[in-house]
């Protein structure tokens, strides 16, 4: 820096960090005549995380009469297929037996205590179980639930 400028100017150039803490402009008064408006009064709703089993909660009795097929993330690429509200009629075994030797994949039948028999399949086999059901007769199409992404 010469002696023939001034503290703010380095070379021809005014350096900008004279400028970040100054006072506000003379464009824009000091004070607002508007309210000062916090988050709390906003009403915004906060992102939460999705509940696949939401919707089957919150309808009304006649959801005995579906049969929801879902999607639960493991970890990583990793998922699992599961159906629910089949008739107690139906052996879940046999199913199960069917629905591994059709897709090629390893699964179980889970007994829950709110839900009864649930079948768990390895992978996302929504559609395929999907068309499985209506193709055996099991349950019509109109009576499938198909939840998830």
């Amino acid at each position: 820096m010469d002696a023939s400028s001034s503290p703010g100017e380095m070379s021809g150039r005014v350096a900008r960090s004279r400028f970040y803490f100054s006072s506000p402009s003379p464009i824009v008064p000091s004070f607002s005549p508007i309210a000062p408006v916090f988050m709390s009064d906003l009403e915004v709703q906060t992102p939460t995380a999705f509940d696949a089993f939401a919707d089957a909660n919150a309808e009304d009795s006649g959801a005995k009469e579906y049969v929801h097929i879902r999607i639960q993330q493991r970890n990583g690429r990793k998922s699992l297929t599961t159906v629910q509200g089949l008739k107690k009629e139906f052996s879940y075994n046999k199913i199960l037996k069917d629905l591994k030797k059709e897709f090629c994949c390893n699964g179980t039948v889970v007994q829950d205590p709110e839900l009864g028999q649930v079948i768990q399949l390895q992978g996302d086999q929504r559609k395929n179980v999907s068309s499985f059901l209506v193709q055996a007769g099991i349950v019509k199409k109109e009576h499938i639930k198909i939840h998830g992404f």
